[in-house]
């Protein structure tokens, strides 16, 4: 085969190039920026290179910013119409909405072009049918520089008569001060706990507090839902106000609501002794109510590793892959030394179906809880003989599983010797 001759410094490209006069090259630009990709290349491209003094700047970002809708938009339109299966297509369109929202932050972009975009993006605000909601809101975000452009904005989201476009129009009439259409699209829903708090704050920040405080009481009475801010702004107010009753008792609901170590911790740091004495027992009550790791956790804490053992004997062994199994393992491992028989029985509710067939993850969860259960009879108990004989067994079981004796091989000492 003959060797490939060397290429030219001047490939054919730049020989016709450094040939053509202006005229031949404005012809080739217009040509090739008939599409909106390579248009906005050139846009981009001759904004950098070029400086001039007749037209404004602006105009040039105004031209590539359409030009990089008009590359998205057919996309756009497919996913809008097919509701956004299309993962990858979903991914591609998203890097170019955000690409044409990070253009727009630092672009000075007339208001006409920005009322255009407006207007194509409307639409596909309205239809919620493109899996691409959140950068679309971006988007049209984006395209607002003052407050003519907010409020354009917000009555265009108000007349989609839908709920989640209505309230964004409400949020953006309260960040420019229309507080008329803010009460009004308010009070058109106040049905759950974040409603009660937005109207509680909207009027405390207006000065008007008492009205702040009696909404967010009518909020703890009447909503449905998360109530943790609304919770918490009614204690920062009785805290503020010297209402120490009050604000213990908002403490108390908001840790006892989804109670947690940490929540309870955080609420007996609250309280004096004397006022952590008058609530302890309500916690108590509420502790017994909880789940089983999260009773664990408070009872090891208070170190009452009775209880905490006897709550061990009625849960659970975690199965393979569940939820968060550490925590309740972990807290059974601390009570090993003090109640040893109550752990080892808890572990060998984790052995207690070995004689079947199950994937490797299965084989690989059964063989720590071997390890466990091992640690307790001869580390604990000091009982080797009660564990060798309980593993030859399941070792005899699962003889013809070879993925199941590689897998206890792995972690539990001794095995291959039994």
């Amino acid at each position: 085969m003959g060797k490939k001759p060397k290429q030219a410094k001047t490939d054919a490209l730049e020989r016709l190039l450094g040939a053509a006069d202006a005229e031949t090259l404005r012809k080739l630009t217009r040509s090739l920026a008939t599409k909106p990709d390579l248009r906005r290349a050139c846009l981009e491209f001759l904004r950098k290179e070029v400086r001039i003094k007749a037209a404004p700047l602006t105009d040039t970002d105004a031209e590539i910013v359409c030009a990089m809708w008009d590359e998205l938009q057919p996309e756009l339109d497919e996913l809008d119409q097919y509701g956004g299966r299309d993962y990858d297509a979903v991914d591609h369109v998203g890097e170019q909405l955000y690409e044409l929202t990070k253009k727009l932050g630092y672009s000075v972009v007339p208001v006409e072009t920005r009322k255009f975009l407006l207007d194509e993006v409307t639409p596909y605000i309205r239809s919620r049918n493109s899996g691409l909601e959140d950068m679309l809101y971006d988007l049209a975000y984006s395209l607002c520089k003052d407050s003519d452009d907010w409020r354009d904005l917000a009555a265009r989201l108000e007349a989609t008569g839908q709920d989640w476009p209505c309230d964004h129009a409400r949020r953006i009439y309260r960040k420019i001060g229309d507080h008329q259409k803010y009460l009004e699209l308010r009070e058109r829903r106040m049905e759950y706990g974040a409603d009660y708090h937005d109207l509680a704050t909207f009027y405390w920040e207006s000065g008007e507090t008492d009205q702040a405080l009696a909404v967010a009481r009518e909020g703890i009475e009447k909503a449905k839902g998360r109530m943790d801010e609304l919770r918490g702004f009614l204690a920062e107010r009785a805290k503020e106000s010297g209402d120490r009753a009050s604000y213990l008792e908002l403490e108390f609901a908001q840790a006892t609501d989804l109670l947690s170590l940490d929540s309870y911790k955080k609420f007996e740091h609250l309280c004096s002794r004397a006022e952590w004495q008058a609530y302890e027992p309500r916690m108590l009550d509420t502790v017994a109510k909880a789940w089983c790791d999260t009773q664990m956790q408070i009872y090891i804490h208070r170190k009452d590793l009775r209880t905490a053992s006897d709550v061990l004997a009625k849960a659970k062994y975690p199965v393979p892959k569940g939820y968060g199994p550490e925590t309740i393992l972990n807290m059974a491992a601390q009570l090993e030394a003090a109640f040893p028989e109550k752990v080892l029985a808890f572990y060998l509710t984790g052995l207690a179906n070995l004689n079947h067939n199950a994937t490797r993850d299965h084989y690989a969860h059964y063989a720590q809880t071997a390890k466990r259960a091992r640690r307790v009879w001869v580390g604990v108990l000091h009982r080797p003989q009660e564990w060798e004989s309980f593993a030859r067994r399941i070792k005899l079981d699962n003889i013809r599983r070879p993925a199941f004796q590689q897998e206890f091989a792995k972690v539990v000492p001794g095995w291959d010797e039994l």
